[in-house]
């Protein structure tokens, strides 16, 4: 399903969109920074087989889109998203609104059903996403917060259950813990019953404290891998620490769980690292995980359940309205942020 590009024409108001088959969206027809983002009105997409149209109530950020954005590291290109520019030009994939049609072979959802999930082109007022990966939304979230769980709640669950092999009792150090991914991190292995250390900045210390943690490291003052402490499981989002420090930290027979590395240049980005990682599992008694996150309808009831346990809650810092979404993305590519940012259609 492609989205059609948009076609020039005067500002619209919500009532003509409504009645003219249209809706307003952030476009991106190249590749670069916050600038790229622009404003228009275009075609609401059409369903396919087994696809849903999703009226957007909330979009969420996550490093994925903005990697989209920028078209880095350049060996994404050709996996299929786009050489040029992007595939699909409206950016976004966490989202959550109501069901306003089904395609064929749907069954299980019907319009007017609160769902979250992952879809294409979630930063305008309708997107698609195929029915299994789309959940219905926890009663106890507000739309803004439903949206900012899919992709980073379901890589955490992923990183330490599917991964990790995560075990009551054990002990777990999460590095980037104040982040999207890491803010779930910890609440859920807490959840699971491990005790949990969390690495974050000076300034981030207070949110994994509020999220549960048992033990916080101020990374800007202690390195995890010379305070003599010894983990079970370490789960490294999005950092650079390397091998050596990570064998370090590890127990003996300790697994690491790599979901990310923003470090290694343009053309690969962490992967180099990544990859050395899994080489050198089969030789050494600790074990070397990566994965790419599985967008699937079955992490999100999971999660779904942790929240409606209040096991686990959205860390959501801060929502923008849609005309802000280059607003929205500065923040996230800056750091600034604490846990997740959501957008408001």
């Amino acid at each position: 399903m492609k989205h059609a590009q948009p076609t020039p024409a005067a500002p619209s108001s919500p009532a003509d969109l409504a009645t003219s088959g249209r809706m307003r969206a952030a476009l991106q027809d190249r590749y670069g920074g916050t600038e790229v983002f622009r404003q228009a009105d275009i075609p609401r997409p059409e369903v396919a087989d087994g696809e849903v149209l999703v009226r957007v109530r909330a979009a969420g950020l996550d490093r994925g889109t903005w990697h989209l954005m920028t078209g880095k590291p350049y060996l994404m290109r050709i996996t299929g998203l786009g050489f040029r520019r992007p595939k699909v030009p409206v950016p976004g994939r966490d989202l959550a609104g109501t069901v306003a049609a089904v395609g064929p072979g749907v069954s299980g959802l019907a319009v007017g059903d609160e769902v979250y999930g992952v879809g294409r082109g979630s930063f305008a007022e309708y997107a698609v996403a195929r029915a299994d990966k789309l959940a219905r939304k926890p009663a106890a979230l507000s739309f803004e917060q439903a949206a900012v769980v899919p992709i980073s709640g379901a890589t955490a669950l992923q990183a330490l259950t599917d991964h990790g092999g995560l075990e009551p009792g054990q002990h777990v150090l999460v590095i980037g813990a104040s982040g999207g991914v890491g803010s779930y991190a910890v609440q859920i292995a807490k959840a699971l019953g491990a005790e949990v250390t969390a690495v974050a900045s000076t300034g981030k210390l207070d949110l994994v404290r509020s999220l549960g943690a048992d033990h916080c490291l101020d990374y800007t003052k202690q390195d995890f891998a010379t305070t003599g402490r010894r983990y079970d499981l370490v789960v490294d989002i999005a950092g650079n620490p390397s091998l050596r420090r990570l064998r370090q930290a590890l127990t003996p027979s300790g697994t690491a769980v790599i979901v990310g590395g923003e470090d290694g240049g343009d053309l690969t980005g962490g992967m180099g690292r990544t990859l050395s990682a899994v080489a050198l599992s089969p030789f050494s008694s600790q074990r070397f995980r990566a994965f790419y996150n599985k967008e699937r309808a079955a992490d999100l009831d999971r999660l779904s359940k942790l929240i409606e346990a209040g096991q686990v809650s959205p860390s959501l810092d801060r929502t923008y309205p849609l005309e802000r979404a280059a607003e929205a993305m500065h923040e996230l590519a800056t750091g600034q942020v604490r846990g997740k940012i959501a957008i408001a259609i």
